[in-house]
């Protein structure tokens, strides 16, 4: 039972730095999309959530093929794939913050909800690999359910967070400006410190 919170704990963590470039773009999206109804909320919410669940469940899906050949260094590509992934948030978000451009207002639009979906989760792709060094011990009959548990809890974190995002970009409306680049800051930090954690437990185990 320890193993299996500490394991979702970590889950839950990957999950919100994941979730942090589908906040960003909910913010805008509160802020720039005209006449934001709740439904229209829900949908965009709950379409980054599936794909950001989805991802990783890829990703975990081609990684598991190959784990037994990469299980002797799979903290450095944990640490690296991370890494990397935090460090390019971070610095879109540093970026953004320095050009500070002000969405332009835009139509709700179906087609480019699907497409913010899957451009904030493709990082998730990657991140699904790291999923196979890690489990909850689910095994039933088996089969073991643990990535459907961790993909569920980064899919359900993303669409809660996502709701909040739209909540305040629609509050705040032109007072956010460019301050939602801060999110993809957060996002970055939190993710390079995820892969630090693995590669540490890792190194001292």
């Amino acid at each position: 039972m320890d193993l299996f919170i500490e394991t979702l704990v970590a889950v839950a963590i990957i999950g919100v730095g994941l979730a942090m470039d589908a906040f960003a773009v909910s913010i805008c999206d509160g802020i720039t999309i005209n006449r934001l109804t709740k439904g229209k909320a829900t949908i965009i919410a709950l379409t980054f959530g599936l794909m950001q669940g989805l991802m990783p469940l890829i990703g975990y899906l081609i990684g598991s093929l190959f784990y037994k050949y990469i299980e002797s260094f799979d903290h450095w590509i944990a640490f690296g794939l991370l890494g990397f992934i935090g460090g390019k948030m971070l610095y879109e978000g540093i970026k953004s913050m320095k050009l500070c451009e002000v969405p332009v207002p835009k139509e709700f639009s179906y087609k480019k909800v699907l497409v913010q979906g899957v451009a904030t989760s493709i990082d998730a792709l990657m991140v699904g690999v790291t999923l196979c060094s890690m489990t909850m011990g689910l095994v039933v009959g088996g089969f073991d359910y643990s990535i459907f548990v961790e993909v569920g809890v980064i899919a359900v974190i993303t669409f809660a967070i996502c709701i909040v995002g739209i909540l305040l970009g629609k509050v705040i409306y032109k007072l956010i400006n460019c301050k939602y680049a801060i999110a993809e800051v957060i996002g970055g930090l939190i993710l390079i410190g995820i892969g630090l954690k693995i590669l540490i437990e890792h190194l001292v185990s």
